[in-house]
């Protein structure tokens, strides 16, 4: 199984990678994982991971600098906010070049991009490199996902079309998944994780593992007396749980 080691001096978004990860390829081992290129060059050397994702802007030694060091000893994905450094992301010897925050469709690419180049060595990216420099900077662009907007629902002997811009949000529910609107409550049988990689991710957010919330819909987000994160939804009395693992989501709080 292949290897990876995450780098980012952001604790959350390292979290947020390691879940993105866990959706979209749960086969990956996460072998290590560090705050800065200096970390990253030492522990590469010794966990040897086939694949490193690697943040730019960190600080002391960055993740360019580090991809000098290592783009012959494992696959280099960098992952950042800033979309100027991707040329030179590339030329780095770069296999990808990830925006934050990375949403798993996105991430599902760059699996289906390093797949193959895994069984090849890391220094033989002559001709990958000039290819990958080459599409970014002349590349078409892709083409734009087409995401769930309907949601059928059985009602009784009736079939029910419910929009998603009707959904307050998703709730795994044992064998199925409860979806709550302003006016009803429904059960369906696709699971939340089908329904996160075919709604849309600027418009549903997972904030707990068993919980898609509609952007839109949030009210507030407030704490209670256990410091917990609390997310109130318009139109809905009771608020929902953010857990641990998504509260970089909000991170103003």
């Amino acid at each position: 199984m292949p290897t990876v080691l995450i780098v980012d001096d952001e604790a959350p978004m390292r979290d947020q990678l390691r879940s993105r990860l866990s959706e979209v390829w749960p086969e990956l081992t996460i072998a290590g994982e560090g705050a800065n290129g200096l970390e990253a060059v030492q522990l590469a050397g010794e966990l040897k991971p086939d694949v490193i994702f690697l943040d730019i802007r960190m600080p002391g030694q960055s993740g360019i600098e580090a991809a000098r060091l290592l783009y012959s000893q494992a696959h280099i994905v960098f992952v950042t906010a800033y979309d100027q450094y991707a040329i030179d992301a590339f030329e780095q010897g770069a296999m990808d070049y990830l925006l934050k925050p990375v949403t798993a469709e996105r991430l599902a690419m760059t699996r289906r991009r390093l797949e193959p180049r895994l069984k090849k060595a890391p220094a033989d990216i002559g001709v990958q490199l000039a290819e990958l420099t080459h599409l970014l900077r002349n590349g078409t662009p892709e083409k734009k996902p087409s995401y769930l907007k309907w949601i059928q629902a059985q009602v009784g002997n009736s079939l029910r079309m419910i929009s998603t811009k009707e959904v307050l949000f998703f709730q795994a529910d044992e064998k199925y998944t409860r979806v709550q609107t302003l006016a009803a409550e429904l059960l369906i049988r696709k699971t939340l994780k089908e329904l996160a990689d075919e709604l849309d991710p600027d418009e549903f957010w997972r904030i707990h593992r068993s919980t898609l919330v509609r952007v839109d819909a949030i009210a507030e987000v407030t704490r209670d007396a256990r410091g917990r994160q609390l997310l109130h939804v318009r139109g809905y009395p009771e608020p929902l749980e953010i857990s641990r693992g998504h509260s970089h989501l909000f991170q103003q709080m």
